[in-house]
């Protein structure tokens, strides 16, 4: 089995592997935002033992830039989502895990974004695990640094992506190459060898022909 294979097949037991297991990703949320337009605020956190029922309750607070204290801005629980603050009024979306209330996404998206929504945004998970003969209750917070900008300007995070990106290719190429190299002189060297066999059959049978050949002589 080649080094190409040995990856390829690594790579797919790894993603099936997470796949059977229900692997949940806690990934950060994006943290620039753009002027006019929408963005989503991400806030992830995972259950770490599904088998266990849980419902959860969720708060949003912001505190805007150059100020000291945190509004509640945001609530989703049982009856749904509420938006508690005047400066967010109509621009505020859920975004997060639908139909459960074992929320685990509780990402909200804003509508409409301006300037004035540069801050900080923490967003909290209120979860009641339920276990046959207790609840046991949770709180689990998450930050967001968001910056809003006049203009769309390429992140770091994009630009280290797309080199990985890059690297990974060429990495894959030179793979290729190396393989191609052996197996052309894998497929180079059997040849010489076989070439050398029937090269060393033709002599034997020459060289077993003649001797007949003289036996025959020396009979007559």
């Amino acid at each position: 089995m080649t080094a190409v294979h040995i990856l390829l097949l690594f790579l797919s037991f790894t993603f099936l592997d997470n796949r059977c297991d229900g692997a949940c990703a806690e990934p950060e949320s994006d943290t620039e935002a753009v002027v006019g337009q929408g963005f989503k605020l991400g806030c992830l956190s995972c259950k770490r033992r599904s088998e266990v029922k849980a419902s959860a309750t969720v708060e949003w607070y912001f505190k805007a830039k150059g100020e000291v204290d945190f509004v509640q801005i945001y609530t989703y629980g049982e009856l749904g989502p509420t938006i508690e603050n005047e400066h967010f009024m109509d621009r505020l979306d859920w975004n997060g895990s639908k139909r459960s209330n074992d929320i685990q996404d509780a990402s909200i998206y804003i509508l409409n974004v301006t300037l004035n929504d540069t801050g900080i945004y923490r967003c909290f998970f209120n979860r009641i695990l339920s276990y046959d003969n207790y609840e046991y209750t949770t709180v689990v917070s998450k930050v967001v640094y968001l910056t809003v900008v006049e203009k769309a300007t390429r992140g770091t995070a994009s630009i280290v992506s797309e080199v990985m990106m890059y690297v990974s290719i060429i990495g894959l190429q030179v793979w290729l190459l190396i393989e191609m190299i052996y197996c052309y002189r894998k497929i180079a060297a059997a040849g010489e060898e076989a070439l050398r066999e029937a090269a060393n059959a033709e002599y034997l049978a020459i060289a077993s022909e003649s001797k007949d050949n003289c036996a025959g002589q020396v009979g007559e």
